[in-house]
């Protein structure tokens, strides 16, 4: 999409700024679940991944193997991917 000029370069280096620092928020709680310490709050995971760290969230979710068995969470996950996705699509299409 960079290179046929519908998305902008930005847009592309904020998608995977946002996916980095979304990663390692995901590693950082699931390091502190191990460790009954402070938690990353589920709000905060989302608004990351509806922003555009989505993909980011969703490697960790695998790598990690966190946050897969919650069904709210996942449908709420899932919810902010589409409302992204959504998003993306319009700014590239409209």
């Amino acid at each position: 999409m960079v290179a046929s000029g519908r998305l902008s370069l930005n847009v592309m280096l904020l998608y995977v700024t946002l996916s980095i620092v979304t990663f390692f928020l995901y590693m950082k709680d699931k390091s502190a679940a191990k460790s009954h310490d402070w938690r990353i709050k589920e709000r905060t995971l989302f608004l990351f991944g509806l922003l555009g760290g989505w993909p980011g969230a969703l490697f960790a979710q695998r790598v990690f193997h966190h946050k897969t068995q919650k069904t709210q969470f996942q449908l709420i996950y899932w919810l902010t991917v589409v409302i992204n996705c959504g998003g993306l699509a319009a700014l590239i299409y409209i």
